[in-house]
């Protein structure tokens, strides 16, 4: 999985997510445990639509979960993401998929969770 140097960390502070946020987790999940991948995410877009993905490693493309799940939303036609989450096993959101999300949200929290679905923390930088 490709990692950026300056990778943000999530916040130590306990996150009690919206139930729509939860869901994301919940696609995040689903999507890695669907083909045992290294990390699942999930996206929403500004109409509340949401885009599930796993990370990809094959010999020509690597992409992390939250990377191919705005790929998938942008290729959807979403200008602005509402929210993102990403289930890994890492203790760092990765920063490809951290600049992927980034490209279409300044603002949009980005819930870290662990395969189990406890949420370590948010990014919101």
């Amino acid at each position: 999985m490709p990692e950026s140097p300056a990778a943000p960390t999530a916040s130590s502070i306990p996150v009690e997510l919206s139930a729509e946020d939860a869901k994301l987790v919940v696609l995040a999940r689903g999507a890695r445990g669907r083909v045992g991948a290294v990390e699942g995410a999930a996206v929403r877009d500004q109409d509340g639509r949401t885009y599930a993905a796993a990370s990809v490693s094959l010999p020509s493309l690597a992409l992390t979960a939250l990377q191919l799940a705005v790929a998938s939303a942008a290729a959807a036609g979403a200008t602005r993401l509402e929210a993102a989450a990403v289930v890994t096993e890492a203790s760092t959101l990765d920063g490809a998929g951290h600049a992927a999300v980034r490209d279409l949200a300044a603002d949009a929290p980005i819930h870290v969770a662990a395969p189990d679905g406890t949420v370590l923390g948010t990014v919101v930088e």
